[in-house]
């Protein structure tokens, strides 16, 4: 059963000029570590950081909360699986939030999808409720990438 759905579209442009006029104040702001790792590992890191930022924009939507209601942005952390599957992990008050809608017996999946074409960056996001028997359907880290978020 779907509990919620966001979307969100970023400029990458407007990100690019964010992070030359305030630098890590911004990137230690709203993204993680692994986040801003991944970014500046990559060719074009505003594009990167206009996904994750569309993406905690998606996320707050689909939690029915948007940002202004006590999420923090690094609540919301957007990681990769091996297989380059974007996955949203929620942590303090957005963990809280997606267990209060959540029915009870039933586990929380988040989908996400990011996608960018200068100068834009967008994503949606899809949470999902599983009953027991799906959980298996579940997208999960690997060993090796579950000590990397340790």
């Amino acid at each position: 059963m779907i509990l919620g759905i966001g979307t969100d579209l970023a400029n990458i442009e407007r990100i690019e000029r964010t992070l030359e006029r305030f630098g890590d104040r911004f990137r230690n702001r709203v993204f993680t570590g692994l986040e801003q790792a991944r970014a500046e590992r990559m060719p074009q890191p505003a594009a990167v950081y206009a996904k994750r930022w569309a993406a905690k924009e998606a996320c707050s939507k689909a939690l029915g909360t948007g940002l202004r209601m006590g999420i923090a942005w690094k609540d919301m952390a957007v990681r990769n699986l091996s297989s380059g599957q974007p996955v949203v992990e929620v942590t303090g008050w957005a963990r809280e939030r997606l267990e209060q809608m959540t029915p009870e017996g039933y586990g929380a999946i988040i989908h996400v999808t990011l996608t960018d074409d200068h100068p834009w960056a967008q994503a949606m996001v899809v949470i999902e409720a599983l009953p027991p028997e799906e959980e298996e359907l579940r997208p999960r880290l690997g060993r090796s990438e579950r000590r990397k978020l340790s």
